[in-house]
């Protein structure tokens, strides 16, 4: 038999291991030893149909090796296992299956030890494993005797209290969808997204858990149902990455907002609290919508219907600094020298569709460009990424007509969708435009049209804000109140727009269609 079958079985050798062992450390030597003891015996297997029984025949006889190698190791686990394992014999018992017996017992003590947290199960394998005195143990780790006294004590006690069970919660594991708002030069896969880091399944479950309130290292293994030391290293992780925090000794929390029916059931009550300016508002957008007709702006071709809710979206931005009731507050510096922060939908058990605003904006300042690209994701348009610098470098040449030297972003914006070759081999931008004139000149237009609505918009904002920050824990204030000055924003994504087209007053735009725009900046 081919000996690369091998490769297939290393992640289920190491499960192999994991469970028979009491340390990361053991299963992969453990695992190591298995794998290499098949490569050698390999060709002696004559049935290539016997492999799977085959190897794990020679896994339990290596898993014998080692444990007899380790020496010490019943002993480690002899104290008070059967007062807590107790056995049925009968008088058919053979030494065989009493072994069989005690190996199960060895296996349900070891796994209840993978469940401690690394403090105390450092104590129990020094002391047990290793035979060494409390007065050594104190030695080797640099501590008081009286703190490794307690802590072997506890050790102990935790041993005796835990069921063997996990909670129902380990049996149903939840989903989040994790994502960032901010600023950063983030590329995939060259440079990618910071969420990309803590979205594996633990870490979701970890982040998810300490939410509320705060856990301890071994409540979140047996809440997840995994051994400590994973819940250890995924903590490192988090911690390291600013989603999560040691709020006090052994105790973690995490530190971004998830939205979760909570906040999507505030929502769905509250939106009545907004219906009664949609008329009026809906009013404006279509009164700003024709007056911008007469700036005679870069288009793309797009219908009036969809132009209108960018328009209305754009002049929001800009009255937002105005009459937004929410003071802005400015993302933290993190770890990689940008300015983001976590957040987080979730996915399981939803009882209402996650509805929200996604906005992404793109500078070519670097570049040398003069162009800034901003997409929004709301209302039934769909998602398309944002430009990077390049690409926006040869939109800018296509829209002033100059020559395109950048061959590689040119294929790479028609490719995308944010231009179209033309029967002539021109190309053609799909994405409105605005000229630093234009949009100072929108901006103005905005302000005339919304002057009716917007004061009495933001006073309905400030009611729903108000209940709308209750459902989130206290100590994430800050983060609370950069989303609550979003709101205004957000309101008009999720309750103007959708209950207008609801009443037939704004046309639902086309699947495919896209809600984006390029604007002009000055260079400073």
């Amino acid at each position: 038999m081919d000996s690369s079958i091998l490769e297939q079985y290393v992640d289920k050798v190491y499960g192999y291991a994991v469970r028979r062992t009491y340390s990361r450390e053991e299963a992969d030597e453990l695992s190591q030893e298995i794998l290499l003891t098949a490569l050698n015996e390999l060709p002696k297997l004559r049935d290539d149909n016997r492999f799977e029984p085959w190897l794990w025949g020679l896994a339990g006889n290596v898993t014998k090796s080692f444990r007899r190698y380790l020496g010490k190791q019943r002993a480690m686990y002899s104290y008070d296992t059967l007062a807590y394992f107790p056995q049925e014999t009968n008088g058919g018992s053979t030494e065989d299956d009493l072994e069989d017996s005690l190996e199960d017992q060895y296996a349900a003590l070891r796994a209840r030890i993978a469940m401690l947290s690394q403090i105390y199960r450092n104590i129990l394998i020094l002391y047990y494993y290793d035979g060494l005195s409390t007065r050594q143990i104190a030695h080797r780790l640099s501590i008081p005797e009286g703190t490794v006294t307690w802590r072997l004590s506890e050790a102990r006690r935790k041993l005796k209290k835990e069921c063997v069970n996990m909670e129902e919660t380990a049996l149903r594991p939840v989903s989040l969808n994790i994502s960032i708002n901010g600023e950063g030069n983030y590329q995939d896969p060259l440079s990618p997204f910071p969420h990309v880091y803590i979205s594996d399944a633990l870490s979701q479950n970890i982040l998810y858990h300490c939410y509320e309130s705060p856990k301890t290292v071994e409540e979140l293994a047996k809440i997840c149902g995994v051994p400590a030391y994973y819940i250890e290293d995924g903590l490192r992780n988090l911690i390291y990455r600013e989603a999560m925090s040691e709020v006090s000794k052994g105790k973690y929390r995490t530190e971004f907002i998830i939205y979760s029916d909570k906040v999507n059931e505030y929502r769905e009550k509250s939106k009545d609290l907004i219906l009664p300016i949609v008329d009026e508002f809906t009013a404006c957008m279509e009164t700003l919508a024709d007056h911008v007709e007469d700036l005679d702006i870069y288009t793309a071709g797009k219908p009036k219907e969809e132009l209108t809710y960018l328009y209305g979206m754009m002049a929001l931005e800009h009255l937002s600094a105005q009459h937004n009731p929410v003071r802005p507050v400015k993302h933290p510096v993190r770890y990689d020298g940008n300015r983001w922060s976590f957040h987080a939908h979730l996915r399981t058990g939803q009882k209402y569709k996650t509805q929200g605003l996604n906005r992404q904006s793109s500078l070519n300042l670097g570049s040398g460009g003069t162009y800034c690209h901003i997409s929004w994701y709301f209302g039934g348009f769909a998602y398309r990424r944002m430009m990077y610098d390049t690409e926006i470098n040869v939109c800018e040449d296509i829209l002033c007509r100059r020559e395109i030297t950048d061959l590689d972003s040119a294929a790479s914006i028609v490719q995308n969708g944010f231009a179209v070759r033309e029967e002539n081999g021109c190309l053609t931008v799909l994405t409105p435009a605005f000229t630093q004139e234009q949009y100072r000149a929108f901006t103005g237009l905005a302000e005339k049209a919304f002057a009716p609505c917007i004061g009495r918009y933001a006073e309905l904002a400030a009611k729903y804000v108000e209940g709308y920050q209750k459902p989130f824990p206290p100590h994430l204030k800050e983060d609370v109140d950069r989303v609550c000055h979003d709101m205004f924003l957000t309101i008009y994504a999720n309750t103007i727009c959708r209950t207008a087209q609801e009443k037939g007053l704004l046309q639902v735009p086309a699947q495919s269609s896209v809600c984006d725009v390029l604007i002009q900046f000055k260079k400073s």
